[in-house]
């Protein structure tokens, strides 16, 4: 098992509310639940998922959420001193949020592709493989 994959938020997001994208997520999955890759979420993948969800829902339908994702065959990656200071210097020199980040440190540490619906992550093309799904429209922009 040679393959790894990194699931943005985004990504997961598409696969729960089967937006565009979605049936590369389940492919994703179903390869990671025959144990042909292995696949990854950053821990602030889980406060994310668990924000988002509750400002937008409620708590009770963000506990579930949480219990859905970890349900799958996901591996999270904790924080720790190396990962932290490898976000930061992402952080430091590109312009994305502090979870993307994160994120984007993740699939360097396991040397994986970062599978995400988020255009700001295209930066980082050069040093970390990615696999953009379908990105979102933003209101008031044309595809």
């Amino acid at each position: 098992m040679d393959k790894s994959f990194v699931l943005d938020t985004s990504a997961l997001f598409a696969f729960i509310q089967d937006e565009e994208g979605a049936d590369r997520v389940q492919k994703i999955l179903v390869s990671g639940k025959k144990n042909e890759c292995k696949i990854y979420i950053s821990f602030i993948t889980i406060a994310e998922l668990y924000y988002v969800t509750c400002q937008e829902k409620s708590e009770s339908a963000a506990i579930e959420i949480v219990a859905q994702i970890k349900a799958l065959p996901i591996s999270i990656l904790e924080s720790e001193e190396s990962l932290t200071l490898a976000a930061a210097r992402i952080k430091a020199h590109y312009r994305l949020s502090l979870g993307d980040a994160f994120i984007a440190a993740t699939a360097l540490r396991i040397s994986g592709v970062l599978v995400h619906k988020d255009p700001e992550f295209e930066q980082l093309e050069h040093f970390i493989l990615l696999e953009a799904l379908p990105f979102k429209s933003l209101p008031g922009k044309k595809k």
